[in-house]
């Protein structure tokens, strides 16, 4: 069993959960700490599902979030098992490496200085 999914206790009926292990949240967190700063976003969420996890990116509390950043390890080998989804629903960017994935968002940060 990999870091990615928790195990239910035994003999108890809840169904397996993805989860960000340790070494994604940190690349994760790293990012949301830049756009924190740079005052892009201002909060965050994150949800463990059965067949999914999602960290999504608020700029504000009470609304809906700017970008859900998923991991689906049943398409680890198609697709990727990582994805940037917008607040419209489109899959920005999706592959097999969540620091290549989450450079679509480092671009927000990049502003031309005059």
């Amino acid at each position: 069993m990999s870091f990615d999914q928790v195990q239910p206790f035994p003999g108890s009926s809840y169904p397996q959960q993805v989860a960000f292990d340790r070494r994604e949240l940190s690349v994760i967190m790293t990012l949301y700490g830049r756009m924190v700063a740079a005052g892009e976003w201002r909060d965050y969420g994150i949800s463990s599902l059965r067949d999914l996890a999602v960290f999504s990116v608020f700029r504000r509390t009470a609304e809906h979030p700017l970008y859900r950043i998923e991991k689906r390890p049943k398409l680890r080998n198609r697709q990727g098992q990582y994805s940037v989804v917008g607040m419209d629903g489109h899959i920005l960017k999706r592959g097999t490496d969540l620091k290549t994935v989450l450079r679509v968002l480092e671009r927000k940060l990049i502003r031309s200085v005059e």
